[in-house]
């Protein structure tokens, strides 16, 4: 057994989870990837390919199981390495590119990610640390001299112009400090993860993940805690940023969300949420509903976006994984005697559609009245990057937002909640759970990550004409169930309010 990076970096995560990759590998992939997570991992390798331009003419090394093909070319001094594959008696691990650097008489290794330099970036250094010290470690035990280690990553603050620069695109940080700093560390992990990998036999006990909220749950989570509900305690809203509070019900074997102790203290949104689960009874604040919505105007705008968050940007003005607005759907209710009106946009060309975009908004979209959307945030966030992009429709775009009204808020507020949400907010979950007979589930495309990926397909000449074809009516009829559904619970809350 060899213990791959993939699987060392798994280790550190949950190490029972690793174990079911290794020894129930049918178990581990029996839930299929979202069509979200297979864009992230076509994105990973998109961005790896194009950081190789910036080290050029380096030999490619295709199959993983060519180590000595790479330690032959490692012992030539080759200048630049692909891909370099390196296996010790217990340890496997494939680098990205490696540079020989003629002052030092030493290799440089770059590891290239495809997350940017803004958000989140102190959090994903952790995990990078690690795992170029996992390879500075078997690079150590092979005695392949190495000088410095790096992260190239996307600039997020990179704006494209005609021609993509990938020099600017992509920014090369210095780790090896940091990296230098842990080797000691990671090879005692290495060890324990390959002594536990090596064990047939499953181990007993929860997962590390019991301690965590639901969606930080490893794959794997249903299979090694079987005696945990299907709506338990790690499903209370904000658990997972509340340790002691989760880690307490755990130690107490509190696992149901059914058994939270009355006299156990949670947050007042916790609370109510844990109440109805255990009353099975609807709390409605009706005087503060009817605030909500008292400030809704006609003609009311049910609008939805559906975007495209391209990690290279592909047209000019956008940056590292601005959304690309393809598609918006829009219901229109006129005053209280008129009936519901629809109107589409989708794009499916393969250049920039921020024009036709707001043209058609503009052509569709009443010039006063609320417009209602399902998360503010989201559709506010597009309309502004727009109006950065396209500066003569800058007033326009403004004016949009500040017309904007979020019908998520008094779900979020708990001004309505009911058992069935089970702590979420978004639409799908929200849908079902008031007017049984909308579901997405009739739907080819059923969820933003798939529609997008769609799209994606779509304007990259992957599918013939006929299946454009079909392919845009499933991404017209998501959309249009978007809105509609924001149409059908804003008429269901105000009836509840009569």
């Amino acid at each position: 057994m060899l213990l791959t990076k993939t699987n060392y970096l798994l280790y550190k995560e949950c190490p029972q989870n690793a174990w079911v990759k290794v020894f129930e590998p049918k178990e581990y992939y029996s839930k299929q990837l979202s069509d979200f997570d297979k864009m992230i991992m076509e994105t990973g390798n998109e961005i790896d390919k194009l950081a190789r331009n910036l080290f050029p003419g380096g030999i490619l090394i295709k199959n993983r199981k060519e180590t000595k093909t790479t330690m032959k070319l490692v012992g030539d001094r080759e200048k630049i390495i692909y891909q370099p594959v390196f296996c010790t008696d217990k340890f496997e691990a494939i680098a990205d590119i490696f540079v020989w650097n003629d002052d030092q008489k030493a290799y440089d290794i770059y590891e290239v990610k495809s997350t940017n330099s803004g958000k989140n970036k102190k959090k994903h250094n952790d995990g990078y640390k690690h795992d170029l010290a996992f390879q500075v470690n078997i690079l150590k035990k092979l005695s392949v001299p190495i000088n410095k280690t790096y992260i190239i990553r996307l600039n997020c603050d990179y704006v494209r112009q005609e021609k993509l620069d990938i020099n600017k695109l992509l920014v090369i940080e210095d780790f090896t400090d940091e990296v230098m700093g842990i080797t000691d560390i990671v090879l005692d992990e290495m060890q324990s993860a390959y002594d536990l990998l090596k064990l047939e036999n499953k181990p007993r006990g929860h997962c590390s993940c019991i301690t965590k909220g639901r969606s930080a749950h490893c794959t794997s989570f249903n299979y090694l805690n079987p005696d945990i509900p299907e709506y338990s305690v790690h499903d209370i809203s904000r658990i997972g940023i509340s340790k002691k509070k989760l880690s307490e019900l755990i130690d107490r074997k509190i696992y149901s969300i059914f058994d939270v102790p009355t006299s156990f203290d949670l947050t007042v949104i916790q609370r109510s949420q844990v109440n109805v689960a255990q009353s099975n009874k609807i709390i409605l604040n009706k005087s503060e509903l009817v605030n909500f919505f008292s400030d809704i105007k006609y003609p009311i705008s049910f609008l939805d976006y559906e975007t495209f968050p391209s990690a290279i940007p592909r047209f000019v003005g956008y940056k590292p994984y601005n959304q690309i607005p393809f598609q918006f759907s829009l219901h229109i209710l006129k005053n209280q005697e008129s009936e519901i009106e629809h109107f589409e946009f989708l794009y499916i060309n393969n250049d920039n559609p921020d024009l036709e975009f707001i043209k058609e908004l503009k052509n569709y979209l009443p010039e006063k009245g609320s417009i209602i959307v399902w998360s503010k945030q989201f559709e506010s966030g597009i309309n502004t990057k727009l109006a950065e992009r396209q500066k003569n429709y800058l007033s326009y775009m403004e004016s949009i937002n500040d017309r904007i009204i979020d019908l998520e808020l008094p779900f979020k507020n708990q001004l309505y909640v009911h058992p069935e949400f089970k702590g979420k907010t978004s639409i799908k979950n929200v849908l079902p759970a008031l007017i049984s007979q909308f579901s997405y589930k009739t739907l080819d495309i059923q969820e933003g990550g798939t529609a997008s990926e769609t799209w994606n397909k779509i304007v990259s000449g992957v599918f013939d004409d006929n299946e454009i074809k079909e392919k845009s009516e499933d991404l017209l009829s998501y959309c249009k169930l978007d809105t509609l559904a924001m149409f059908e619970i804003w008429k269901h809350c105000l009836e509840q309010l009569k």
